[in-house]
């Protein structure tokens, strides 16, 4: 039989992200179990205005689920609670240039902060 018949698609969902896009495919494996692929496709423009696509897969069986689910619930609740749900999608352009800003002295003088009110 067809290996492309031996993972058939089940059920298929995509997130489009700007220059990214993110497949969700479960399909099915030679015993007739499901599996799950996540793919991230990104899109490169040459300077000549051709373009290819890179990608990436990952392969998520039923038994990585639940701690695979769990690491990435902790991953992004960390970066939420760290640098707050603000994206500042300049930083990700090709042409982005920090900024030049006037630095302060530093003078000793501290204040306290209390992490409890946060």
């Amino acid at each position: 039989m067809n290996d492309k018949l031996e993972q058939e698609e089940i059920f298929s969902q995509v997130l489009r992200a700007g220059r990214r896009t993110y497949f969700f495919d479960v399909r099915s494996t030679k015993a007739d179990d499901y599996y799950l692929t996540v793919t991230e496709s990104k899109k490169f423009t040459h300077d000549d205005g051709s373009f290819h696509y890179q990608k990436h897969k990952i392969y998520l069986y039923k038994e990585d689920f639940s701690d695979f689910k769990e690491m990435l619930a902790n991953a992004t609740d960390y970066i939420l609670n760290e640098k707050g749900s603000e994206v500042i999608s300049e930083r990700h352009q090709k042409d982005y240039k920090k900024e030049e800003t006037a630095q302060e002295p530093v003078t000793g003088n501290f204040t306290d902060v209390s992490f409890d009110d946060i």
